[in-house]
C-alpha cells in the first residue's frame, strides 16, 4: 500500500511569479512579503549553484571517496549523514556522478557493495533540482523483483530522504487494490514490484506517468528474464520514451534486445570488479548423495547452533517439509521458513524476526536470494544445486556483505559435481571441496519415517516435496548438470519418510511410449519389460495379480488429512480396518476348504451356494452390486391413496397371454381364484365378529360381578347413630348414593339402553340438579371434616 514518507518540507514549491517593478512589496509595512521574496531568491541561487557543480563534475577523472565530495543538496546530505552513510563504495563512486548528469546506466557490482544508494541518491537529487511537487505527478519509478527487496529499498529511501518534502509510496500487493489506488495520484516516487504496478497502470484512472523522469530496475537480470518479460514489456508501454533509465544487478545483462525493450539511450556500463564474489567470502562445496541430504543438513545445523544460517532450497514445498520435519526434531536453534506462497504479512514478520535474531536458521526459496540485506549472516547453505551461476552468486551474496566475513556451502549430488564446478571455475569463482567429519554425521531417516507414519499431513508434505524436486530437475535446461536418470529417487523418497516412491512424470519420450504400449499381461504382472540383457522379471501363472491386488498395493496414493482421519472410527484390531459386507464363519466353509485342499463353498441367498476358488470370487462376497444376481428379481411396488402398498399394474403382452391358455380357461381360473379369496376373507370376517361378541360378553359379566360386590359392601355399612364415632359417621356419608346414582342403578337392573345424545343445553341445566323421581338431591361440595359439619348434614337429611 502506498505510504507517505515523513519528510520535512525544506525546499520551496515551484513558483514562477517574478517580483513587481518600482520596488513594490519592499515597504516597511510589508515585511513578510519581503522575507518570502528573499527566501525564493536564495533558494534559486542555491539551485543554480548546485546545477553548475553537477555540470562541472567529470565522472571519469574525479576520484571521490566520500558523499560530502559529491554535489548534493543540503536535505540529501543531511539525510545521508543522519543515516551514517559517509564513505562511497566503488559502485557508488562510479555510478552516482554519471546518474547526476542524466545518463542511462548499466551497473554491475558484486553483492553487498551498496547498489541501492547508487540509484536512490541520483533519483532524489534529480527531482529536487527540478523542484518536483505533487502537482507534477509521478517523477520516479523503482522496480524490484521481490516484495522483500522492494520493502528494503523503501526503508533506505525513507532514511536518506527524511528531510525532503517528496511523497513516496510502496506498491507490492497483498492488500486492497482500491485502497492503493486512492493514494497513488499524490505520489512523486514509487517503489514497486512489476506485476502490481502493471495492474495499477491498467486499472487506476488517476495515475499519471506522462511526466516520469527516471526509471530504475534493481536486480535487472531477474526482472528482464522470462519470468517477468511480459510484465516489463507491458509496463514500459505506459511510460514516456524521454526518460532516464538505470539498471543495477550483481550479474548484469548487456544484450541489445533487453536494452532496446527499455528504450535506453547510449547507456554507460559500470563494472567495478573482476571477481563476481567478495574476497572475504569463503566458498566450499560438499558432495553428498541425494538420499543423505536430509542427514547432512540436520548435522550441519546441529554443529552450528550459535550461528545465523540461510538454507536455500529449490521449491516452496521442500521448504515447508524440511522446516516441519526439523521443527519436530528440535535441533536447538530457532527455525524459520520463507517462500512465495505465504501471505504478505507473514513474509514481512518472518523477515523482521530473522533480521533481528542473533542465532537462527532460515529455510527459504530464491524469493530472498537477490538484494535482500540480512545483517550478520554467518552461513549460506545451498541445499539444492542452483539453476545457473548467476543464481549461485546471488544466493551467496546474503553473507559477507559490506566487507564482512562470510562462509558458503554448496551441496551437490555426485551426478551434478562435474558440470557445476566447471561452470563456477569458468566464472573465476574460487570454490574448494570439503568432506563431512564422521563424528558429525547424524542419521534421522528412521525418525522422519516414524513422523510420517504417525502424521499424515507431514507425509503429504513429503510427497509434494519429492514431486516438486523431481519436477524442478526435469525442467532444467542445463542437462549436463541436472540428470534425472542418474538420481537415486527411490532412496531419496525413503529419506523423506515415504513408504513408496510417488510417480515421476518427467521421463524420456521413448520410456513413456514403451510404458504405454505394454501388453495386458505385462500390466497385470507388474513387469516393466525386459532390459537390455533380456532379464526382465516374469511372474508365474500362480502369481497373476488382479486389479484389486494392484489397487490395494497403492499404499502411497492418497493421504488422509487429520480432519478426515478424525471422522473415521478407530479400528480396534486388524480385522476391523476394512469394513466388509459379510463375515464368513467357520461352519459356513466346506470341510474340504477347511483342510486347505480345495475351494470353499459358501451358502448364499435362496439356498444357493457360491464356490470360492479365487480371490476375485472371494471379493464378490463384499460387493452388494455383484451379489444382486443371486438374490432374484425384485418387485416394484406403489402406494395407493389409502397408503396401501401393492404391485405395479402392468399390461400383459399378447404373446404372454396366449401362452397362459385360451380366454375361457383363464376366465374360469380367475373366477375360481377370486372365489377362493372371497371365501378366505369371509372366514376371517366371521372369526373376527365371533371374537368381538365374546369380548363384549366377558366385559358384561365383569361389570355385573363388580355391581354385586358393591351391593354387598353397602349392606355392611354402619348406621348414623350406631357408635357416635366421627370416623363411622364419615364412612356412612361416603356410602350415600350420589345424585342420579339410584336411578342409574334401577336402570342397570334392566338391560342397558343407549341414552339419546344431547346436542344442546339451556339455562335450566345450570339450576340445582334433581333426580328423575322428583326427590330432592343434596350436593356435597366439600367432605365434612368436623363433628359440627356432620350434624348439619344429618339434620338436612332428616328434614327431608
Amino acid at each position: 500500500m502506498p505510504t507517505r514518507t515523513s519528510l520535512a518540507q525544506t525546499s520551496a514549491p515551484k513558483d514562477k511569479a517574478k517580483q513587481k517593478p518600482n520596488g513594490k512589496g519592499k515597504s516597511k509595512g510589508n515585511a513578510p512579503a519581503e522575507s518570502k521574496t528573499l527566501k525564493r531568491k536564495r533558494e534559486k541561487d542555491d539551485l543554480e549553484k548546485l546545477q553548475a557543480a553537477v555540470n562541472q563534475l567529470d565522472p571519469k577523472t574525479s576520484a571521490l571517496t566520500k558523499f560530502s565530495e559529491l554535489p548534493l543538496s543540503a536535505p540529501t546530505a543531511s539525510g545521508l549523514d543522519a543515516s551514517h552513510f559517509q564513505n562511497l563504495t566503488d559502485i557508488q563512486a562510479r555510478a552516482i556522478p554519471l546518474a547526476l548528469k542524466g545518463q542511462d546506466i548499466l551497473g554491475a557490482a558484486k553483492t553487498g557493495s551498496g547498489k541501492t544508494l547508487a540509484f536512490l541518491v541520483p533519483v532524489i537529487e534529480t527531482l529536487y533540482r527540478k523542484q518536483w511537487t505533487e502537482l507534477d505527478g509521478l517523477g520516479a519509478l523503482i522496480i524490484a523483483p521481490t516484495r522483500e527487496l522492494a520493502v528494503q529499498i523503501f526503508e533506505v529511501l525513507r532514511k536518506i530522504g527524511r528531510y525532503h518534502h517528496f511523497s513516496a509510496g510502496l506498491v507490492i500487493g497483498g492488500k486492497s487494490l482500491k485502497d492503493e489506488a486512492e493514494r497513488l495520484a499524490r505520489m512523486n516516487l514509487l517503489v514497486c514490484t512489476p506485476g502490481r504496478m502493471l495492474q495499477h497502470l491498467d486499472q487506476t484512472a488517476g495515475l499519471d506517468v506522462d511526466n516520469l523522469q527516471i526509471l530504475v530496475l534493481d536486480e535487472a537480470d531477474r526482472i528482464m528474464d522470462m519470468g517477468f518479460q511480459s510484465a516489463v514489456d507491458a509496463l514500459v508501454e505506459h511510460l514516456p520514451k524521454t526518460r532516464q533509465t538505470m539498471l543495477f544487478s550483481a550479474t548484469q545483462s548487456k544484450k541489445v534486445s533487453d536494452l532496446a525493450r527499455l528504450s535506453m539511450k547510449d547507456p554507460e556500463y559500470v563494472a567495478v570488479h573482476e571477481a563476481a564474489t567478495p574476497s572475504t567470502l569463503t566458498q566450499h562445496y560438499l558432495v553428498t548423495p541425494l538420499a543423505e541430504k536430509m542427514d547432512t543438513l540436520y548435522g550441519f545445523i546441529k554443529a552450528n547452533l550459535k550461528s545465523k544460517i540461510i538454507i536455500f532450497l529449490s521449491s516452496g514445498k521442500q521448504v515447508r517439509f524440511i522446516y516441519e520435519s526439523f521443527r519436530h526434531l528440535q535441533p536447538g536453534i530457532p527455525l524459520l521458513h520463507l517462500h512465495g506462497r505465504q501471505k504478505q504479512l507473514a513474509r514481512m514478520e518472518i523477515t523482521r524476526r530473522f533480521t533481528s535474531a542473533q542465532h537462527s536458521c532460515l529455510f527459504a526459496t530464491d524469493v530472498v536470494a537477490r538484494g535482500v540485506d540480512f545483517p550478520a549472516v554467518d552461513w549460506v547453505v545451498q541445499g539444492d544445486c542452483p539453476e545457473d551461476v548467476d543464481t549461485y552468486i546471488h544466493r551467496i551474496g546474503r553473507t559477507a556483505r559490506y566487507e564482512r566475513v562470510g562462509r558458503a556451502v554448496l551441496l551437490l549430488d555426485p551426478s551434478e559435481e562435474e558440470g557445476m564446478v566447471q561452470r563456477l571455475q569458468q566464472r573465476k569463482i574460487p570454490i574448494q571441496r570439503v568432506n563431512v567429519k564422521e563424528k558429525k554425521k547424524q542419521s534421522i531417516k528412521s525418525k522422519i519415517q516414524d513422523m510420517c507414519f504417525h502424521q499424515p499431513d507431514l507425509k503429504y508434505l513429503g510427497q509434494k516435496a519429492f514431486i516438486s524436486y523431481t519436477r524442478s530437475i526435469g525442467l532444467q535446461k542445463n542437462k549436463d548438470v541436472f540428470k534425472l536418470d542418474a538420481l537415486d529417487l527411490q532412496a531419496y523418497s525413503e529419506s523423506l519418510g515415504l513408504p513408496e516412491m510417488p510417480p515421476v512424470r518427467f521421463q524420456k519420450a521413448e520410456d513413456i511410449r514403451r510404458l504405454k504400449n505394454r501388453s495386458r499381461a505385462e500390466l497385470s504382472s507388474g513387469s516393466e519389460g525386459e532390459g537390455e540383457g533380456g532379464e526382465g522379471k516374469k511372474r508365474t501363472k500362480d502369481e497373476v495379480r488382479t486389479k484389486y491386488d494392484r489397487m490395494f498395493e497403492r499404499t502411497n496414493q492418497d493421504v488422509l488429512s487429520s480432519h478426515y482421519s478424525n471422522l473415521r472410527p478407530a479400528a480396534e484390531d486388524d480385522n476391523d480396518f476394512f469394513a466388509v459386507k459379510r463375515v464368513l464363519n467357520e461352519d459356513e466353509f466346506d470341510p474340504e476348504s477347511k483342510s486347505g485342499g480345495g475351494p470353499r463353498v459358501v451358502p448364499i441367498y435362496g439356498g444357493q451356494e457360491l464356490v470360492i476358488d479365487s480371490k476375485r470370487r472371494e471379493k464378490l462376497l463384499t460387493s452388494k452390486k455383484k451379489m444382486l444376481k443371486y438374490k432374484g428379481q425384485s418387485t416394484k411396488i406403489v402406494f395407493d391413496d389409502d397408503g396401501e402398498a401393492h404391485s405395479l399394474y402392468e399390461l400383459q403382452g399378447e404373446e404372454d397371454f396366449r401362452q397362459a391358455g385360451d380366454a375361457e380357461t383363464q376366465r374360469q381360473r380367475f373366477v375360481q381364484a377370486e372365489a377362493d379369496r372371497v371365501r378366505e376373507a369371509d372366514l376371517e370376517d366371521k372369526q373376527l365378529a365371533k371374537e368381538k361378541r365374546q369380548e363384549k360378553k366377558v366385559k358384561r359379566k365383569e361389570r355385573e360381578r363388580m355391581e354385586a360386590n358393591d351391593e354387598m359392601d353397602a349392606a355392611e355399612q354402619p348406621t348414623l347413630g350406631g357408635s357416635g364415632d366421627a370416623d363411622a359417621a364419615l364412612d356412612f356419608l361416603r356410602s350415600l348414593p350420589i345424585a342420579g346414582e339410584e336411578a342409574q342403578q334401577d336402570e342397570d337392573d334392566e338391560r342397558p339402553r343407549k341414552k339419546p345424545k344431547k346436542w344442546f343445553e339451556d339455562d335450566s341445566d345450570d339450576e340445582k340438579p334433581k333426580s328423575k323421581k322428583g326427590r330432592k338431591v343434596i350436593e356435597v361440595t366439600d367432605a365434612p371434616d368436623t363433628l359440627e359439619d356432620l350434624e348439619a348434614l344429618a339434620t338436612g337429611l332428616l328434614d327431608d
